[in-house]
Formats: structure tokens, C-alpha cells, sequence
């Protein structure tokens, strides 16, 4: 399987080289730990991007950085309401239970209709409307979505603003998994802003944008920012060199670069998408294009030298990234038109 064909993950992608100039530009002495100039400038550079008051944390993994958010949101006897295949449920090996010492995770199915692992307020009422307010059940304290969600889907401002009006008539915070943030808001074009909606919390992912190890976590409550460091510290998060974190993250913002590098992600799946017509599950809207077919047909497209992860017996995920080569998306637009 040549480089080119690698349609596993996009965490599997090239570091972009700009990234590499930052860290290298940023190998100067500085003050240790988030007390350089790097990392004090992300709080004016993320508050310009979302145009409010912003309090930013570098993090090295999307896990840490999504159960370092709810932390600052759920105490250790509450609940966080998410997709029943959302990320912090299927893919992080309990470290949110790790993180917020002992808290649950409370499984809403979403929409029935859509799916695409998103969810809605009928959802969530479904889940936390039975619980008795008393002391024997788990309270829930916050609710996560994924944007864009384990599917490729993308939430729209009106149903972000809509799970966000519930959590404030229930009382409770609002947390956005944004590993794949930047596709979302490619696909939407819209402002960032409008792509996170009324959260409190954001996990702004840069590792499968181009970056090489840090992603943000970004505080619309900056009073939550100030739990969150003593939380970081504790978990062995707050690395002693962070200026080179900080780094990436100011050159994945320079310029738009993480915009562009999404747009150029979309792009490469939707062409493949185009060639899918009725094997396709679900709507391409980011950078993830699962796909109907039988083990003898996913076995023909590695053949011929594609990489993919298969997804269920009867299913396979393709994953574009930013330096996906458009030759070779063609070329696997073309092989499961074939099919």
C-alpha cells in the first residue's frame, strides 16, 4: 500500500510543514510550562477567532482534552448525557470515568430518522426526563456533542442553539467534542462561532488537521479555565515545554490554515462520495465517507491497494485528509464505482 492510497485515519496524515517551522522557530529559551509568550497568546488569538472572551489550555490528545473539559463541567456523582456511539463512550477506554472520578456517561440513541450519531433535544429529554431528582439517581450535570459526529455528520447552528437552550432550562453544561472541528466548519460555512454554538467548552482538534501533537481546549467560561490547569497538572498533562504545543496551534490558526487543510479534507472524501450513489450510509458532511460492502469487495479494494478500516460486517470508513492525493482519491472513486 503506497503512502498516497492511505485512507485508514486522518490521524495517520503527514504533519504539516508549516507546524514543523513553528516548533522549530519556537526552539528558543522561554519560560516553562504555559508561562512563555506562545501560550499566553492563545487566549487573544482563540477570543479573535470566536470573537468573545476566550480561556485556552494546550493539551497533547483529543481524550485528554475532552475529559478535561467535562471535568470542569460534571462533578464526580453526575451524569454526562452523549450519542450512545459517541467518542468519550466507544473509543477512550474509560477515561472519562478516569478523569471525572467516577462520573457516568448517560447513552441517548439520537435521531432515529438522520442517525449519524448526533444527537437532538427529544433525545436528551429521553434519557434525563425519567430521572427522579433525588439522591439515589445520577443528576446529570452536562451534555457532549461531537462536531462533526462519529459519522461525518455536521450539527447546524439552529440544532446546536436548540440542545443549548435545554441545557440552560435544565442547568446543565454544554460541552463540544471538536476533533474534526474543522471539517465541520468547512462544510457549514460559518463562522466558528456558530459551529460551537453556546457551549462552554470546546475541544478544538488540530491533530488530524495537519498538526503534530496538541490540540486546544477553549473555555467560553473562563472561570472553568482556572479548575481546568489544577486538573492538568494532576493528570500529567501540563508538559514543561509547552510553548512548542502552543506552537502548532498558533500556526494552525495563522492564516486559516486549519480551514484550509479541512477544506482540502472535504473535498477529497466528497469526490469519493460521488462515486458511492446507494452504497453510501450516510450523508458526507465532513471528512468520512462510510461505505456498503461485503467482505469480498473490501477485499478487492485492498488488492488493488487501498487502506480503510472496515466498519461492521458489511461496511468499510474511508478518511481524507489534508494531504490526501487527489490522484489516489480518484482512483478509489473509480474502484468502488467498479464494484
Amino acid at each position: 500500500m503506497s503512502r498516497s492510497q492511505q485512507f485508514l485515519s486522518d490521524n495517520a496524515a503527514a504533519v504539516h510543514p508549516r507546524v514543523w517551522n513553528a516548533m522549530r522557530a519556537a526552539d528558543e529559551a522561554d519560560a516553562p510550562y504555559d508561562g512563555d509568550a506562545l501560550s499566553q497568546a492563545l487566549d487573544a488569538r482563540f477570543g479573535e477567532l470566536f470573537g468573545r472572551e476566550c480561556a485556552v489550555l494546550w493539551t497533547a490528545t483529543g481524550t485528554s482534552a475532552n475529559c478535561l473539559a467535562l471535568a470542569t463541567l460534571c462533578p464526580p456523582h453526575g451524569g454526562v448525557v452523549c450519542h450512545r456511539e459517541a467518542h468519550i463512550e466507544m473509543d477512550e477506554a474509560g477515561a472519562p470515568g478516569f478523569y471525572l472520578h467516577g462520573a457516568k456517561l448517560m447513552l441517548a440513541e439520537g435521531a432515529k430518522d438522520s442517525g449519524g450519531a448526533k444527537l437532538t433535544p427529544d433525545a436528551i429529554r429521553a434519557v434525563i426526563d425519567p430521572i427522579r431528582d433525588d439522591v439515589h439517581q445520577v443528576q446529570p450535570h452536562a451534555i457532549s456533542v461531537t462536531q462533526a459526529s462519529e459519522y461525518g455528520r455536521s450539527y447546524r447552528p439552529a440544532e446546536l442553539e436548540a440542545i443549548g437552550a435545554l441545557a440552560q432550562e435544565r442547568g446543565l453544561g454544554l460541552h463540544v467534542d471538536g476533533a474534526r472541528f474543522g471539517n465541520a466548519v468547512a462544510f457549514l460555512g460559518c463562522s466558528p462561532a456558530e459551529a460551537v454554538g453556546p457551549a462552554q467548552a470546546l475541544s478544538f482538534g488540530f491533530v488530524k488537521n495537519g498538526g503534530m501533537g496538541a490540540e486546544a481546549i477553549v473555555f467560553f467560561d473562563p472561570a472553568l479555565a482556572d479548575v481546568a490547569r489544577y486538573r492538568r497538572k494532576r493528570a500529567g498533562h501540563l508538559q514543561s515545554k509547552g510553548r512548542y504545543l502552543a506552537a502548532q496551534v498558533l500556526a494552525m490558526l495563522e492564516g486559516d490554515l486549519w480551514l484550509d487543510n479541512a477544506r482540502a479534507a472535504n473535498a477529497a472524501a466528497a469526490e469519493i462520495a460521488g462515486a458511492c450513489g446507494e452504497r453510501l450510509m450516510h450523508a458526507v458532511e465532513a471528512n468520512e465517507v462510510f461505505v456498503r460492502c461485503t467482505a469480498v469487495e473490501r477485499e478487492a479494494l485492498r488488492a488493488q491497494g487501498f487502506g480503510f478500516y472496515d466498519w461492521g460486517e458489511d461496511a468499510a470508513r474511508f478518511v481524507t485528509a489534508w494531504n490526501s492525493d487527489s490522484q489516489a482519491a480518484s482512483a478509489l472513486a473509480r474502484a468502488i464505482a467498479a464494484l
